[in-house]
């Protein structure tokens, strides 16, 4: 905390608090966030990863929350079980994280609009580095699209229900050739309006097997979570809408729309409190929450800076685009037939689990990352793996953070103030039933 080498021994970490929680957007590119770590040292987070944005001191970087402002964050860890050793799968932005959460593999990318090719420096040999848009929805922008499976082709070959929710996902028109327009907005904390969909968070939308390409929406309530013109792809109140008649999917994935989904510059971690605590309180009064575990996690870090340096699990030797090792560039020597340009794992990332089985004021040491949570799903319904190098052959378990234990006593629910993040009530303590 003190003396700390990062912007040449002048800069040490600070407290960021409630007035100050809307902030700068960091750099959080494949190649900056490597150079900030510096080969392990983690030295270099000011001179690479500060706000590219005009007017943003580069210092502020090194700033963070604690429980006064993330307040319902901390109360959840506090209560349930959190992971303090979980990283980003590879080094990069949201769309590497959200690829990786889904299918645990961001090579097999093909540029498809826009003049972007293998060269460009957002896919290269073949693995997506950067931000580029789904290919197979008509609110995206630059485009790239996915090869090989993920998720949800695997839950689909069992039948079982799921679905991708997020918010602004439902099209506020549609143009005289049936293409989807994505307008709906909301103000964040400083009043500034967002648009609510942002497309390369929505990774589903990069596969043709999963698309749902013009945003159409479900047949019926009936049918959320099955193969109909949706394809599992929704908005976010669909989830809400299943929830009421009893229809929740097996597994749903819920993104919060841009507003309140934690990303610095347009949203905070104030807009982002009232998002999990108003989603958290509805599903635990909800007769399902027995059977329901939640698991809160990051697609990015967004470059800001953290002492604890992430093991490398998967080396690279791209020397235009990795340069974990400093002035030798590179990120380990990748061996042969591996995919570059996934060097791995990136930075650490918050996970809390949620859930009456989740171990009570409990942190797990285990070495996890995004895909462990793919892997979680895999192996509760017993699904296989991913194949084709996925990152989720490697991923720790997060078994460690739940307590399946027969005749074992529920966790107290835990209802918090959306505003505060401040406990409110609580339930007493149930038994488990025999379902």
């Amino acid at each position: 905390m003190n003396n700390n080498p990062n912007g040449n021994d002048t800069v040490d970490p600070f407290l960021l608090n409630r007035s100050n929680a809307m902030t700068c957007d960091m750099d959080h590119g494949y190649s900056a966030e490597q150079k900030a770590y510096h080969g392990g040292l983690a030295d270099k987070f000011v001179e690479f990863t500060d706000s590219d944005n005009a007017g943003c001191n580069p210092e502020q970087v090194m700033g963070h929350y604690d429980g006064n402002t993330v307040t319902a964050l901390w109360n959840y860890a506090q209560h349930f079980s959190m992971n303090d050793n979980s990283f980003g799968t590879t080094f990069g932005p949201s769309t590497l994280g959200a690829i990786n959460l889904i299918s645990g593999q961001t090579h097999g990318a093909i540029p498809s609009n826009n003049g972007f090719d293998n060269g460009g420096g957002d896919i290269v040999n073949g693995t997506l580095i950067d931000d580029l848009d789904p290919r197979f929805d008509d609110c995206s922008k630059a485009q790239a699209m996915m090869q090989g499976k993920n998720i949800g082709d695997l839950l689909n070959v069992k039948n079982l229900t799921w679905g991708w929710f997020q918010g602004g996902f439902k099209p506020t028109s549609m143009t005289a050739g049936g293409k989807a327009i994505c307008g709906s907005t909301h103000n964040n904390i400083a009043n500034v309006p967002q648009k609510d969909y942002s497309a390369h968070h929505e990774p589903f939308q990069y596969y043709k097997s999963t698309a749902n390409p013009h945003h159409f929406s479900p047949s019926s309530i009936t049918m959320i979570g099955k193969t109909d013109r949706a394809n599992h792809q929704y908005n976010l109140s669909d989830f809400w809408d299943a929830v009421a008649i009893h229809n929740m999917p097996s597994v749903s994935f819920l993104k919060a729309p841009r507003y309140q989904d934690g990303h610095a510059n347009y949203s905070d971690p104030i807009d982002e409190q009232v998002f999990l605590v108003n989603t958290t309180n509805k599903l635990q009064q909800r007769p399902e929450w027995n059977s329901t575990a939640v698991i809160i996690a990051y697609d990015d870090s967004d470059g800001w800076y953290d002492h604890v340096v992430p093991p490398i699990v998967s080396q690279s030797n791209d020397r235009i685009h990795d340069a974990l090792l400093g002035s030798t560039g590179m990120c380990g020597d990748a061996p042969a037939g591996s995919y570059q340009d996934r060097c791995g794992y990136g930075p650490r990332l918050p996970l809390v689990v949620i859930s009456p089985y989740a171990k009570v004021n409990f942190i797990d040491h285990q070495i996890t990352d995004q895909t462990s949570i793919l892997r979680f799903i895999e192996d509760n319904w017993s699904l296989g793996r991913i194949g084709n190098q996925s990152f989720d052959e490697k991923a720790g378990l997060l078994t460690n953070m739940f307590n399946f234990t027969n005749n074992r006593y529920f966790a107290d629910n835990l209802f918090l103030d959306p505003s505060t993040g401040l406990k409110v009530s609580t339930i007493s303590k149930m038994t488990r039933g025999t379902s």
